[in-house]
């Protein structure tokens, strides 16, 4: 038989000419933001009604400091009630999944709660808690802890029954359970419910400043489109979609490093 040498590998081959992921993002983002920039440029759209990229930028620059200023007091505000939101939604996942007589009686209750427009009682919220920091965190925690405390359920529900049984077979109790078997395997589903309410709390957060406020974004969204500044309300607005990314890729840095050193602890686990 006459030796042929073989062929590279398809996929061996397209792994060396692959595109890295976020060039993709990026692309997307610099095509839309010049088909923008040409839209506005050439007339198609008003500058008035929808401002340029660079004019948005622009005043993002000019008034730097008030933005600056302003999304400290956003920040803080959505922060508290997204920390509020996992104080309260972790252990209610948990006790719902644990507990029949709390999951009968306060899940439903749940759903019924997050059905309701968060937006028709903000102006409660306000009333009961004033216009301060309080009340904006405490609607950006009504908006942010439901899918923290679903998530924490379905993930706890989703260990394998198998697993389970072997672990009391040894002797392992309920703590060891949740330990050893339903939190880690939670892990995941839970960090899905942390990032869905990071973005679910900045939206709480404007929600309750556009109530009443004296100061943030969203205040300052209100106050530039009384003044028909569209170029500040877009630059509140990009500032806002800044932060909320930042947040979001936040939990996700820090979900990686979490699953990443639970990786690595159960293999240095297996080998000793």
């Amino acid at each position: 038989m006459v030796a042929i040498d073989a062929a590279p590998e398809p996929a061996k081959f397209m792994r060396k000419f692959e595109i890295p992921g976020f060039v993709y993002s990026v692309g997307a983002v610099a095509a839309l933001l010049l088909i923008w920039e040409a839209l506005v440029a050439t007339g198609i759209i008003s500058s008035f009604l929808l401002p340029a990229p660079s004019q948005i930028f622009r005043s993002l620059a000019d008034n730097f400091s008030l933005i600056l200023s302003m999304s400290v007091a956003t920040t803080a505000e959505f922060l508290l009630g997204f920390v509020m939101a996992v104080l309260v939604g972790l252990p209610l996942g948990a006790l719902i999944v644990y507990s029949r007589p709390i999951r009968l009686t306060i899940y439903p209750l749940l759903v019924a709660f997050q059905s309701i427009p968060k937006p028709a009682i903000a102006p409660i919220m306000i009333v009961w808690l004033g216009t301060g920091l309080t009340s904006k965190a405490v609607i950006a925690f009504a908006i942010a802890f439901f899918p923290i405390v679903v998530d924490t359920a379905i993930g706890l529900r989703s260990a394998q029954e198998e697993t389970v049984h072997l672990v009391r077979s040894m002797g392992g109790n309920a703590f060891d359970i949740f330990r050893y078997v339903r939190f880690p395997n939670a892990l995941p589903a839970i960090f899905g419910g942390l990032k869905i309410a990071s973005t679910l709390a900045v939206v709480g957060a404007i929600v309750g400043e556009f109530v009443s406020a004296d100061k943030g974004l969203g205040y300052l969204v209100l106050v530039a489109n009384g003044n028909l500044d569209t170029r500040l309300v877009f630059a509140c607005v990009f500032m806002l979609t800044a932060l909320g990314l930042a947040f979001y890729f936040a939990i996700e840095g820090l979900e990686r490093a979490i699953l990443r050193g639970r990786v690595k602890t159960q293999a240095f686990e297996s080998d000793h």
